[in-house]
């Protein structure tokens, strides 16, 4: 199946405003961070109400969460790995579908990802991670200036992978090819997903784990991450296949 939807996710309902605002007049009226609660004790028949009126700074706070939530990836800049200076370079569908397209058709990526076939479907897959509000980042892994893979990097707790798994806040996502064949089999794939999930957990501060839901078929794939630092948390059943959890702690990506 193709990786998981990382388009898809809620946001907050909106609070009712009432066109004349909150009573001024009730004695009893009690206030919390929230909003304001007002018991009308004097009518038997009324319902407490809580008037919710949420700070300016909340709002914008929450906005800030959710516009633009891996916006600056293209500010990370360029990382030494021991295979090479590594970067992740957003992707530019006018400049990048030619490639990407070539990587999907390739039979070995084409098993898990199955995006094969005509260019319009893979533009159609790179546009659908552009939409909604900027949680999903679709890149090219440029190695000592060569582009050679593609990753797709995901707020996993914003997904509806969360609803598969314990999502906690902030939890960020990886989804990796690697488009050259000489580039496989020799611990390369390994040796850049220890640096992309490091990279995540130092450019975001929030972030406590990365993980990813390689097809359980896919043992190079779990080798590759296990060899990355990740651990194996569970088997998950996920529209199209079953899937291994791999985690990456920040509290242990110092003893694995």
């Amino acid at each position: 199946m193709p990786p998981t939807d990382a388009t898809a996710g809620t946001g907050p309902a909106s609070a009712r405003q009432d066109s004349t605002g909150p009573r001024a007049d009730n004695a009893d009226a009690r206030h919390s961070p929230f909003g304001r609660f007002t018991a009308e004790d004097d009518d038997p028949d009324s319902e407490d109400t809580l008037d919710l009126q949420l700070p300016a700074g909340f709002l914008a706070l929450r906005a800030g969460a959710t516009a633009g939530q891996l916006g600056r990836l293209a500010s990370w800049g360029p990382v030494a790995t021991p295979v090479g200076s590594f970067e992740l370079v957003p992707v530019r569908i006018d400049q990048d579908l030619p490639l990407v397209h070539r990587w999907m058709n390739d039979p070995a990526v084409a098993d898990f990802w199955e995006l094969a076939g005509s260019r319009k479907r893979t533009e159609e897959h790179l546009r659908a991670q552009f939409h909604g509000d900027g949680r999903c980042a679709p890149c090219v892994g440029v190695l000592d200036g060569t582009p050679m893979s593609y990753w797709e990097i995901y707020r996993a707790d914003l997904d509806p992978l969360a609803r598969h798994y314990p999502a906690r806040p902030h939890d960020t996502g990886i989804h990796l090819l690697v488009g050259e064949s000489t580039d496989r089999g020799r611990g390369t794939g390994s040796t850049l997903l220890r640096a992309v999930a490091d990279l995540i957990l130092d450019r975001r501060p929030a972030c406590a784990r990365v993980v990813a839901e390689p097809d359980l078929r896919n043992t190079p794939s779990i080798a590759a991450f296990l060899s990355a630092g990740f651990r194996f948390a569970a088997e998950i059943d996920l529209p199209g296949k079953r899937a291994a959890l791999m985690i990456r702690d920040r509290v242990l990506r110092d003893v694995l």
